[in-house]
């Protein structure tokens, strides 16, 4: 006959205490665990919080448990920290009874809440990184210059806008899923969006933009399009910061009229402009060369702005004293005939334009 079914906890008391053991090493494990994860979910303000107001406490109750040993509230406070941040120099350690049981208790809580900080803080760096690369992350400074479209001639006008002034930033605005250029320098910024609408343009800060350069997309073939869409920008552009300097790429001259009605302050036709430059190299042998030094920073002498010095008074006196100086006067504003009004008064609102090296500009401008 089969015997009496015997629950197994009484058959097998060896095993069923080795069970409980197991059973109560799993619960304490799920605590632990669940304090970690209840860390981890904690807000960062709580937890920064929590943390700063722990130190506090350990501080002082470490102090009052043994005064004579740590001195005073910065050795403890010392001690606390190179405790938490598992560095633990030696120099100072508890030797009573109570202060080593309390030091216990801080090696418990206080190691996981610090770095579980500890964890936040490089995760937000980390995040903050992704952001930037990924063109979330609003600009907030000003006088920068905001460039609109991504290629090729986007990249050389950073290039060259980086190399003309040491001091200004560049926000490049696109719809790409992360930044185009290398972001490690701290000039360069990308806000990820469509410049069709608001948005891009409000974390782009561009009220507080020094200027607006619209380069037509290069993703377009058709030219008419390409304008059509810079004319959309333009409007935008136009309509959101009237008082910003803006430049516009337009592909065909016919479609100029288009932008009549539109905030721009100077166009550039990008075909003409190399067909013209095309001719007159063929026309003028080596007039290309000239066209580098006088439109880029990296070959020869540069073309620079000044405003109006006290001591001029005509257009002759800011030319010769500009040339005693090693500068050439070619321009007021659009005005390129100087030569023929230097005996003109200059009027307070002048923009001259000269043509030297940089040193003398530098000079030039400080004096």
């Amino acid at each position: 006959m089969r015997p009496p079914y015997v629950p197994l906890r009484y058959k097998c008391g060896n095993f069923s205490v080795s069970a409980n053991r197991g059973h109560r090493r799993t619960r304490t494990m799920h605590i632990f665990l669940r304090i970690s994860l209840g860390l981890i979910k904690m807000k960062n303000l709580t937890l920064f919080l929590t943390t700063a107001l722990f130190i506090l406490v350990s501080t002082i109750m470490m102090y009052a448990l043994e005064p004579a040993n740590f001195e005073t509230l910065t050795n403890t406070f010392y001690f606390v920290m190179t405790t938490f941040t598992t560095v633990g120099y030696g120099d100072y350690s508890p030797v009573t009874l109570p202060g080593k049981l309390f030091a216990v208790f801080m090696f418990l809580i206080g190691i996981g809440l610090l770095g579980v900080v500890i964890g936040k803080i490089v995760d937000s760096f980390t995040l903050f990184r992704r952001m930037r690369e990924e063109g979330r992350i609003s600009y907030m400074n000003n006088r920068h210059i905001i460039i609109i479209g991504w290629g090729k001639k986007s990249e050389s006008a950073i290039k060259e806008i980086l190399d003309s002034d040491e001091e200004v930033e560049v926000v490049v605005i696109d719809t790409l899923a992360k930044a185009p250029m290398d972001l490690t320098d701290n000039r360069l910024h990308y806000i990820q969006g469509d410049p069709s609408s608001e948005e891009p343009f409000i974390k782009a800060n561009m009220t507080q933009a020094n200027a607006v350069i619209i380069f037509s997309d290069d993703n377009i073939q058709e030219a008419s399009l390409k304008d059509a869409k810079t004319l959309l920008v333009s409007i935008t552009v136009g309509r959101l910061a009237p008082h910003v300097h803006t430049t516009v790429e337009v592909m065909a001259e016919k479609n100029l009229a288009n932008f009549s009605h539109v905030q721009v302050d100077e166009f550039i036709l990008s075909q003409e402009t190399i067909s013209r430059l095309a001719v007159r190299s063929a026309l003028y042998k080596g007039v290309s060369k000239v066209y580098s030094q006088l439109i880029s920073r990296q070959h020869g002498e540069d073309l620079y702005q000044l405003s109006k010095h006290p001591s001029w008074v005509t257009y002759n006196d800011a030319f010769q004293d500009l040339l005693k100086q090693g500068a050439t006067l070619i321009a007021d504003r659009d005005f390129l005939d100087i030569n023929r009004r230097l005996s003109e008064p200059i009027p307070e609102e002048a923009q001259l334009y000269i043509i030297c090296n940089k040193e003398t500009y530098e000079r030039l401008r400080v004096s």
